[in-house]
């Protein structure tokens, strides 16, 4: 399996997709895969032809038929080769609560 990360995102290549997924909506051409929660910079794919998706629990799903590029403006790019990919924010834990992890 192969696995990117970049800030609080975890970026994990899966066999395919899952079934009863929706169109996950994009966000000015952009799919975004999470906004930053300080300064509003986004993880962020711009390709066209990559594809997304999430399923009821909210999960967010990737599909990448031509090579494209994990961009956000305060973490180096991530080459993502074709391939379907699962979204998963980073959680940290506290005595409070179980939390995303802020980047």
């Amino acid at each position: 399996m192969k696995q990117f990360r970049q800030g609080d995102v975890l970026i994990e290549r899966i066999e395919a997709l899952p079934g009863n997924l929706k169109d996950y909506k994009r966000d000015n051409g952009r799919i975004i895969l999470a906004y930053g929660e300080v300064t509003g910079h986004a993880h962020a794919i711009d390709e066209e032809t990559a594809k997304s998706f999430v399923n009821e629990a909210g999960e967010l799903f990737i599909e990448v038929d031509e090579p494209a590029e994990i961009v956000h403006e305060e973490h180096a790019t991530i080459p993502l080769p074709t391939g379907v990919y699962r979204i998963t924010h980073q959680r940290e834990y506290t005595p409070q609560e179980i939390r995303r992890v802020a980047d």
